[in-house]
């Protein structure tokens, strides 16, 4: 009998335990400050796989668009973040890396992810932009007051002035500074010889290659180099340079008469987004930073914006240069990548010294 007395003392125990933390987590403002929260089985962690110049405009979406699903939805959305350069980050989400959502530098570091298999919807088609989410050019930054007086390209080719720019093994912001610089001698011999000539442009990029100091990973570590105080000029996004200019770092830019316009897209990882079960908040997030509300703030971080209607509210903070060219000037990006950046390619000749 007492055997039985205890086994019911310690079932009717159990019972009020439990019954006490189910009301505990459904009572409204049971979560810290007082609060309402979701129940944890409502709750979605999304991961984010990024480049690493959107970190500091990231900082600021993330929370608005958590803010707007938790009102639409009551579920509240929390955020896993990873940033590298995005070429990094590219092989890191083909590697095993599992993230939901890539904003990455450019098309070619989203098709590497798609070709792995773990993107299978036409990602391009997802926004009215071809998959992009924000603009920028490749432009130079110098110290204060420019004190060498660089105007354009050709600067960089003077005896003694150190020039920055990043790895493209790494990096998608080199691949666009090489080809803005790349495309800039093209836009050259055009004018001098009145044909494209590939091999006067990569004259021009090898002259200018030669006085770089250093490869850096990424382009935000070339910053922190330049800001250190190595090299006289740095090659990198307009955005970047606005940004720390926002900041109050005493940077001069300068926008080349001819230079590159940048295109920076972001996917939904299927592969991931489905394992996970986050694949409507996933396409909800990429949808967002298209909307009127993330391309102002993405503008106030520097990016020119692709939404039209934010464009012609923000075009007079950007100048636009008389010899602006896309990446279909190069002949686009599978042809980039096989002229420029194969083994045997231009790039790959001019770090060689051929």
């Amino acid at each position: 009998m007492r055997f039985r007395r205890g086994t019911a003392l310690v079932a009717a125990i159990v019972l009020l335990v439990l019954m006490a933390a189910c009301a505990s987590r459904s009572e409204p403002g049971a979560g810290s400050g007082g609060e309402a929260t979701a129940a944890s089985t409502e709750d979605v962690t999304l991961v984010i796989g990024a480049y690493s110049v959107v970190k500091d405009a990231f900082a600021e979406l993330l929370p608005a668009f958590q803010q707007q699903w938790r009102e639409k939805t009551g579920q509240l959305v929390t955020f896993q973040e990873s940033y590298e350069a995005s070429g990094t980050q590219a092989r890191s989400i083909v590697g095993g890396f599992e993230a939901d959502v890539a904003v990455l530098a450019m098309e070619t570091d989203i098709d590497k992810i798609e070709k792995a298999g773990l993107i299978t919807h036409s990602w391009r088609d997802a926004n009215a932009y071809g998959g992009m989410v924000t603009r920028s050019l490749v432009v130079m930054g110098t110290r204060q007051g420019n004190p060498l007086g660089i105007r354009d390209w050709s600067d960089l080719t003077k005896e003694g002035v150190k020039v920055l720019y990043p790895n493209p093994k790494t990096s998608g912001g080199a691949m666009w500074d090489i080809n803005a610089i790349y495309g800039a001698g093209l836009k050259r011999s055009e004018e001098e010889l009145g044909r494209k000539d590939p091999a006067y442009a990569k004259s021009f990029l090898a002259a200018v290659h030669d006085n770089v100091e250093s490869l850096d990973k990424s382009g935000r570590a070339s910053m922190a180099a330049f800001e250190y105080g190595v090299g006289d000029v740095i090659v990198t996004y307009e955005n970047e340079l606005l940004a720390r200019i926002a900041q109050g770092v005493p940077y001069e830019i300068v926008t080349p008469r001819d230079t590159i316009q940048i295109e920076n897209p972001a996917a939904v990882i299927d592969a991931n987004a489905d394992r996970h079960g986050t694949r409507e908040v996933a396409e909800a997030f990429v949808s967002f930073l298209g909307t009127p509300e993330a391309q102002r703030t993405l503008a106030k971080y520097g990016f020119r914006p692709v939404d039209p209607g934010v464009w012609a509210e923000t075009k007079d903070r950007f100048p636009q240069p008389e010899g602006l060219f896309d990446i279909g000037y190069l002949g686009g990006w599978a042809q980039v990548r096989e002229e420029l950046y194969s083994k045997k390619g231009i790039w790959y000749q001019v770090l060689a010294g051929l």
